[in-house]
């Protein structure tokens, strides 16, 4: 690339690289290093290579499906804003956008596309998850008992 006409590298993330999540700390650490990776590579290849990441949150592979019972899925899904998880083929849309000359001037981003969950709490998600399990008088939106 950097001998020829130059081009485009895109990475996936995740949005575990940008966020912590519990019992995952060694998947987590490998995406927030892709995040980082991105944006140094974009740095040291600029002007002839974009590089580029994209972090989904959560999408409904195959994998997925099968590993989740519907009830776990409905349970991820009211943490999510826009209440669903991606589409695989919305994820390869965003990729496709930023290997395009459309995209010509992107480089050293990540893009989030996650519904929104890493946009902040979501009160009423939260609202619904804690009350579930105790009553409201003695949780805050946080689940933090008062």
């Amino acid at each position: 690339m950097m001998a020829g006409s130059g081009g485009v590298i895109l990475q996936t993330a995740s949005t575990n690289g940008i966020m912590g999540y519990p019992y995952y700390a060694d998947y987590n650490a490998t995406k927030a290093g892709v995040i980082e990776l991105t944006r140094s590579m974009a740095l040291e290849l600029a002007p002839k290579v974009r590089v580029c990441a994209v972090a989904p949150g959560y999408v409904l592979t195959p994998m997925q499906r099968a590993e989740y019972t519907d009830a776990m899925l409905n349970e991820v899904n009211r943490k999510i804003p826009l209440r669903r998880h991606a589409k695989p083929e919305e994820i390869a849309a965003l990729f496709a956008y930023l290997a395009s000359e459309d995209a010509a001037y992107a480089t050293g981003h990540v893009y989030t596309m996650d519904g929104g969950e890493t946009a902040g709490d979501s009160p009423a998600a939260s609202a619904k998850i804690w009350m579930r399990d105790a009553p409201a008088a003695r949780y805050d939106r946080k689940g933090i008992e008062v």
